[in-house]
């Protein structure tokens, strides 16, 4: 498929997900295409192609315009190095700047994780980037109490904090939707190519963001061995007794 065929084809699986709605609030985590094609901080790197990135120039080119309300917020995130794309970005789409909300990556005692990348600083920070459009956009009450930082323990690769999601829904009005997401949630419209199904298939951390899942999934597992050994058990008795 051409370029031009796969920008065309992204436009469309857009508006179609949207599906003629308007929404209220956006949240994009977009593939960033890093230039340097080098170090561990490109996600194209053979080490880290987990997914395709996108050229900001496609990225700015996405509908989001088409699918927001007159009065919406936007929740982009984007990674320290890239915070001037971010804002293009934020810009394209339609949205005006005005504060952001910092991710700071965590270890298990609360001190930063350093095994951030970077080539100047260690990061242990992500920025999410807050735009509004429209009139009297500003946030629900709730907004205006919240503190605009977020500590949680990193997960796998470019996963970002559920927290995230319930801070949202308490500081900006549905309908929700999300751009590039990774799995379902309850009341928010999705979409991306990993926006139905999602696991990670690749070496991460303990705590990554389907850990429960897998647990839940190994303790039925087992469960269910535990119940045919059981019923095996039982019938032996039976046929002895017999």
């Amino acid at each position: 498929m051409s370029k031009t065929s796969e920008k065309d084809a992204a436009v469309r699986d857009l508006l179609a997900a949207a599906s003629g709605q308007k929404f209220s609030t956006v949240l994009a985590d977009p593939p960033w295409r890093f230039e340097n094609r080098t170090g561990k901080m490109a996600p194209e790197h053979k080490r880290l192609a987990r997914y395709g990135t996108m050229t900001v120039e496609d990225i700015c080119g996405l509908p989001v315009a088409a699918i927001t309300a007159e009065t919406a917020h936007l929740y982009l995130w984007v990674p320290n190095a890239l915070l001037p794309e971010g804002l293009a970005v934020l810009a394209a789409w339609g949205f005006t700047y005005k504060t952001n909300l910092v991710w700071h990556k965590v270890r298990k005692d609360g001190g930063p994780d350093g095994r951030g990348v970077g080539f100047y600083f260690r990061n242990t920070t992500e920025l999410l980037l807050f735009g509004v459009r429209g009139k009297n956009a500003r946030t629900l009450a709730p907004g205006r109490r919240q503190v605009n930082i977020l500590r949680t323990m990193k997960r796998e690769h470019s996963r970002k904090p559920d927290e995230t999601y319930e801070l949202i829904e308490r500081c900006s009005s549905g309908p929700y939707f999300e751009m590039f997401a990774r799995g379902k949630r309850e009341s928010w419209t999705v979409w991306g190519d990993q926006s139905e199904d999602y696991f990670p298939d690749w070496p991460t951390y303990a705590n990554h963001s389907q850990s429960q899942s897998a647990d839940s999934a190994t303790t039925n597992q087992r469960t269910g061995s535990d119940h045919q050994l059981k019923l095996l058990q039982e019938r032996r008795r039976y046929f002895n007794d017999v």
